[in-house]
């Protein structure tokens, strides 16, 4: 497992989340196995979306013995009604709802509260004055750690992020939405402002798994229309993530499975080489990619000089929202700097998205290199 700052919270987590929506209606066993397989190899961030008694119930179990090693959260306005998800905005069921939620899950407090499924400006111009106050009450009194907000429309949860006092974003980022209008507004807003990015549905909501090849992407993941395409084998969890994981601002990847196998072909991605991971193609099915805009694939690979391509362009992309001083660390443990390249040109032809490498590499030179001096490998 690799680890990272969650934000400005001071916290650290596992880059790889456990998302337990699918866990709802499993059996216990499966839920406690599945949960305790993921703290085993290294998960340590749990998202808690429901509020179902046998849900909690279970999810508690599953965590007992290691709730002070995790990171665990809630929704305040995540409920249920005869057995069923329902969102609500009432402060008193908000409040009830929570505190039965501690009381099942076997403990006194959240990590992180999240200001539950924001998609349109209206219903956060009703719900921010009470509701807000409800959620700064709760943190105040020691139930919530940090407050977070969760939806899946970039306007709102930017205007929300401005007025509300939040340190975590819970947004979908996943292949179908990779040319979302504004989507990486809100990526690089985070980025910028060390706001947590939690990326929901790296999977599509299970869509891109489809093992027919044939995938239908939906007009809301697009910003245009829906459309059909077919993918040759099909696209694995392993590529997902590895997408998910590469974008700017991303800070967790939350997985959502439901039984151990799914928990297994998801962390498969920490150990897998560079084939496995590869998703660059993908992004062609999709034709949802920006002409000249690098998407990390690393398709431009190998360099004669060892130098990672796609790293050192993304650590250029983050240079530009939060300087170069705080990514030195990153830009020093790479196996070759930028200063390596000979300017032989192998890269140019092999990106298949028409980046103009070598002037990046160039640029990566003069942002990076002259801040800590580092002679060429």
């Amino acid at each position: 497992m690799r680890y990272t700052e969650l934000g400005r919270t001071g916290l650290e987590t596992s880059v790889i989340g456990l998302g337990l929506e699918h866990l709802q209606g499993q059996p216990q066993k499966i839920v406690v196995s599945t949960i305790r397989q993921a703290i085993e190899h290294g998960v340590t961030y749990f998202d808690v979306i429901f509020s179902m008694p046998e849900y909690l119930e279970n999810v508690g179990t599953g965590i007992r013995e290691h709730r002070n090693d995790l990171i665990l959260t809630a929704h305040l306005g995540s409920a249920e009604k005869n057995g069923q998800y329902q969102k609500i905005r009432s402060l008193k069921r908000c409040s009830e709802v929570f505190h039965r939620l501690l009381d099942r899950l076997g403990t006194d407090h959240v990590d992180i509260l999240f200001l539950h499924n924001f998609n349109t400006l209206k219903d956060w111009e009703r719900a921010s004055g009470g509701y807000l106050d409800l959620a700064l009450q709760l943190r105040e009194e020691g139930k919530a750690r940090f407050l977070g907000v969760s939806g899946h429309s970039t306007g709102t949860l930017e205007r929300i992020v401005g007025e509300a006092p939040v340190d975590v974003v819970m947004f979908p980022v996943n292949l179908f939405n990779h040319a979302l209008p504004h989507r990486q507004d809100l990526l690089q807003h985070c980025a910028r402002e060390q706001i947590a990015l939690i990326a929901m549905k790296p999977f599509g909501g299970g869509k891109l798994l489809n093992e027919t090849g044939t995938i239908r992407v939906p007009k809301y993941q697009t910003g245009g229309e829906a459309f059909r395409t077919r993918i040759v084998g099909g696209v694995t969890p392993v590529q997902c993530l590895s997408y998910v994981m590469s974008q700017i601002g991303v800070t967790v990847a939350l997985a959502g499975v439901k039984k151990p196998a799914e928990l297994m072909a998801a962390l498969a991605v920490l150990a897998s080489d560079e084939e496995a991971r590869d998703y660059g193609q993908l992004l062609t099915n999709f034709d949802r990619y920006v002409e000249g805009e690098c998407t990390y694939c690393n398709h431009c690979l190998p360099c004669p000089a060892n130098i990672d391509i796609g790293q050192l362009n993304r650590l250029l992309d983050e240079a530009r929202l939060l300087g170069a001083q705080s990514l030195m660390g990153a830009y020093n443990a790479m196996a070759a700097p930028a200063s390596a390249c000979t300017s032989c040109g192998a890269c140019v032809p092999r990106c298949p998205f028409g980046v103009a490498v070598m002037e990046r590499i160039s640029e990566a030179r003069a942002v990076f290199e002259p801040v800590v001096p580092r002679a060429a490998a």
